[in-house]
């Protein structure tokens, strides 16, 4: 029996674009999710775009009831930016009602609100002027964040200014697999440094509200990201090693980094530099990056990365490789999904945080399992029998236990996606929740097996054994 801090917080983790659904209502403008289902529905899986979400918008007083049944306390969600503000960079007044109203349903309901400001979803008009790789939406993105922080400054105690920031340079500039599908590592980078300059402009301008007291005194902000832990064959060449430096630098150290010392890892800088790869770094940007240092972090942590040294230099497309996959032998999959489950990763990261930055506090913003065809695993009743994600997540919390107690400042645990979510264009091809989104009845809510022993552990804070089924100690 495991047992985490009375302190420590449950929660649920949850975003703005893949929940609230209601695209054409109060005021919302198109973003990159919108326009990309208008234009290629056929990418989506069975055709399900960005409009519904998963009727969080009228259903959230209902679905707060329920995270409240189950025993959590907090949740987090993300500000759409194309609901809250207008293609002229004013803030919308429907979109900021409805924000408005949503936090103070749930503070009714007795949660408390994390807010995220970007979750993957640009303006398209924004996007259509150059996205990240554009001074000027970088600029436009810091003119958001103001809005955002003056708006709510005094009903939110913990913002955030982006989520998973290394998965849109990754997932629409280097492997081509979102909208608009281009294979260039370069531009990749150079997305990757304009959402660094826009995090640093975020935590400014919070700085700045909070020092004026528009921003309550109490509150924090931090970034979230897919933290990776890197691992290697073992007896390593050093060609291996290299492998991980760069795939460690460039997911990981670039931004703690960054939100720890206000730099960027100087090494990786230099091997791109080498590599061809052109970061267009301008007079002034130090004093910029020196800014984005935050008062904590959110750690999204599904599987680890493996890998080794490249095959080839460069890829099909002309990029220059730094590393390859390494299928270790001993892995266990979620085959649904293609990712490793290696709960070790959560507590080798946790001892990277404790060595390497230890000044830091940080909760699990993300952990989640998601299983194709869940349906086949209904009982009688209805009700999905998941201990297989009652196997992922007791597991996971056991490895974050022990990290507390080894010495990490890791307070708390969100879990995604506690209620089942529309899930970019795998649209609800995968499921991940506790909670049971039935589409062929008007998405009603049902629990799941598991959302019993999620209630037992949110209030008890016991994680009991109840299989051996993911186990895997060693790298």
């Amino acid at each position: 029996m495991s047992k985490l801090p009375t302190d420590f917080f449950f929660g649920a983790a949850m975003s703005g674009p893949q929940t609230e659904g209601a695209w054409r209502r109060f005021g919302k403008v198109d973003n990159l999710w919108d326009t990309w289902s208008n234009e290629r529905i056929e990418d989506f899986h069975n055709r399900v775009g960005s409009y519904a979400g998963n009727d969080f918008t009228d259903r959230h007083n209902e679905d707060f009831a329920i995270l409240r049944d189950l025993g959590l306390t907090s949740w987090r969600t993300s500000i759409q930016w194309s609901r809250l503000m207008d293609a002229d960079g004013r803030v919308n007044p429907e979109g900021a009602a409805y924000y408005h109203e949503l936090f103070a349903d749930a503070k009714k309901a007795g949660l408390e609100t994390f807010v995220c400001l970007y979750h993957f979803d640009m303006p398209t008009y924004l996007f259509r002027r150059g996205g990240w790789d554009s001074r000027e939406v970088v600029e436009a993105y810091g003119n958001y964040a103001r809005a955002a922080l003056e708006e709510f400054g005094g009903e939110i105690k913990y913002w955030f200014t982006f989520n998973e920031p290394v998965v849109e340079p990754q997932n629409r500039y280097t492997f081509g697999a979102w909208y608009p599908f281009h294979h260039d590592f370069a531009e990749a980078r150079r997305v990757q440094y304009g959402i660094s300059l826009a995090h640093c402009l975020g935590v400014a301008a919070f700085r700045d509200l909070q020092a004026a007291g528009t921003v309550r005194p109490d509150a924090k902000i931090g970034l979230i990201n897919c933290f990776t832990p890197p691992y290697t064959r073992e007896n390593p060449s050093e060609a291996d090693l290299e492998a991980v430096r760069m795939t460690d630098g460039i997911d990981n150290r670039w931004w703690l980094d960054l939100v720890t010392k206000g730099t960027l890892p100087q090494d990786v800088m230099a091997t791109l530099a080498e590599r061809g790869v052109d970061v267009p770094v301008r007079p002034g940007d130090e004093q910029i990056l020196a800014q984005g240092r935050v008062d904590w972090l959110g750690f999204n942590y599904y599987h680890p990365a493996r890998v080794q040294a490249p095959s080839s230099d460069t890829d099909e497309y002309g990029n220059p490789v730094f590393a390859s996959e390494y299928v270790w032998p001993d892995a266990v999959m979620n085959e649904s999904r293609g990712w490793e489950i290696y709960p070790k990763g959560i507590y080798d990261f946790a001892m990277t945080m404790k060595r390497d930055y230890p000044d830091l506090e940080w909760y699990v913003s993300e952990n989640g399992i998601g299983i194709e065809g869940e349906d086949s695993s209904k009982d009688a009743s209805g009700a999905i029998q998941d201990d297989y994600r009652i196997d992922f997540v007791g597991q996971h919390l056991q490895w974050i236990a022990k990290a507390i107690e080894d010495g990490a400042k890791c307070r708390g645990y969100h879990y995604w996606a506690v209620i089942d979510n529309w899930s970019w264009n795998n649209a609800f091809k995968n499921r991940y929740g506790f909670v049971e989104v039935n589409l062929s009845d008007n998405y009603s809510r049902h629990l799941k097996k598991s959302a019993s022993w999620l209630r037992e552990v949110a209030t008890t804070h016991e994680i009991a054994p109840h299989s051996e089924g993911f186990v895997s100690e060693s790298a």
